[in-house]
């Protein structure tokens, strides 16, 4: 019964934890701008996230190490630190963005200026972290971050034209008045946003954190397989309320309130209440996975002590890292950056850095060395390397793509 429950709960914390401010905001906007035309994108991005991340959780769970320590063996100290620099920038810019949706969301809910609960997000963060268990922290933002799932309530009290939903989903094209530059831009942006890196060091981290061994394998794969794919359906959720309420008034997603917007025209102010609650959960969530996050990859590459598991006296430059990293993030945004203009770059840049952490992993899920009767089977690998080719061509297209479009304006 309590391994039943452990996979009930895993899947419902892969649901609620799989959409963050990046989801959010990049599904909305494609959605107001081009529909259900780059839904493919997202099943694509689902998938790539599941392989990602059962690939690295099995590794972690057989050799007891995460992402950063296996890429500086791999790597080489020089490599690795070009590969580390890279990616703990890409990770700091996420958790700028999530630390910034917290304050957007709280805004939502109580009027006062993102400005002011910036500084109120930010220790907020530090404080569960330092204080609270990391499984507590981990359930408890996954499981308020459900009701997210009054988006895909929303489209059916919307009644749409679902044969016109169907047919911008089955027969993708560029709508009149967007260019094909804007459309592949947001393309790789909504597949960045599926597969940030973040969620792969905070996956293969926890798995360390929480003492996986082979036995639990199965349970995490099945987690995995179940609890993101239905996280993707609220990704198409909020792209399908904006394609119905926001695209045919010419209304371009700019700010959380139109995000919701769809939702409040559906439910009222009960569907506000609720997705205030999951708005609110799926960026704190997201906040503290970046923020470990960025402890995560300095301990682990620098070999310092880390891990919730131990009392911060005993991982002290872990503790530091991050305290710094959350300082970094605040600094950042009082300078009066917009939070939404920081996400959309963010996801872009996630997927520059992808393959920086994809390759590595995939080549140690190979390596018998390492995982023994673990290693990637036949069809793994075969996805494995079809995965390799469309993460290298979103990483080297999405800076060119971003120039031309003017970050697909």
């Amino acid at each position: 019964m309590k391994r039943l429950l452990g996979v009930a709960l895993g899947i419902l914390t892969a649901i609620g934890g799989f959409v963050d401010i990046g989801d959010l905001v990049t599904n909305a906007v494609v959605g107001s701008r081009f529909g259900l035309s780059l839904v493919w994108v997202v099943v694509v991005g689902v998938i790539g996230i599941c392989l990602f991340a059962q690939m690295s959780g099995r590794v972690a769970a057989v050799s007891g190490r995460a992402t950063f320590e296996i890429i500086r063996e791999r790597l080489g100290p020089r490599a690795g630190l070009a590969n580390l620099a890279a990616s703990f920038l890409i990770n700091l810019l996420t958790l700028t963005a999530e630390v910034g949706g917290v304050a957007l969301a709280l805004q939502l809910a109580s009027s006062v200026e993102p400005t002011l609960w910036v500084p109120v997000a930010a220790f907020a963060v530090w404080l569960v972290i330092w204080r609270v268990k990391f499984s507590v922290m981990e359930n408890v933002t996954g499981l308020l971050g459900l009701t997210l799932i009054v988006f895909a309530v929303a489209v059916f009290l919307l009644h749409p034209d679902w044969a016109e939903l169907a047919g911008q989903a089955m027969a993708p094209s560029v709508p009149a008045g967007e260019t094909g530059g804007a459309y592949w831009y947001y393309a790789v942006a909504l597949f960045g946003a599926a597969m940030t890196p973040y969620e792969v060091f905070f996956f293969s981290s926890g798995a360390v954190e929480e003492k996986w061994t082979r036995k639990d394998i199965s349970q995490s794969r099945l987690n995995v397989v179940i609890g993101f794919p239905l996280g993707g359906i609220l990704s198409i959720s909020i792209a399908a309320c904006a394609a119905i309420v926001l695209m045919p008034r010419g209304i371009e997603v700019t700010t959380l309130s139109q995000v919701v917007q769809p939702v409040v025209e559906a439910g009222g102010k009960l569907a506000l209440a609720f997705v205030l609650v999951g708005v609110v959960a799926a960026t704190f969530g997201a906040a503290l996975e970046t923020t470990l996050s960025s402890g995560y990859t300095l301990a682990q590459f620098f070999g310092w002590s880390w891990g919730k598991f131990r009392r911060p006296a005993q991982a002290a430059r872990f503790h530091i890292a991050m305290i710094v990293c959350l300082l970094i993030g605040l600094g950042i945004l009082a300078t009066g950056v917009d939070p939404i203009l920081v996400t959309e770059y963010s996801v872009v840049f996630s997927a520059v850095a992808l393959p920086l952490t994809y390759i590595p992993i995939l080549i140690v899920a190979n390596d018998k060395q390492y995982m023994g009767r673990d290693v990637n089977g036949r069809l793994t690998n075969a996805f494995g390397m079809i995965y390799l080719v469309i993460i290298v061509v979103a990483a080297v297209a999405a800076i060119p793509l971003m120039i031309v479009t003017g970050a697909g304006a």
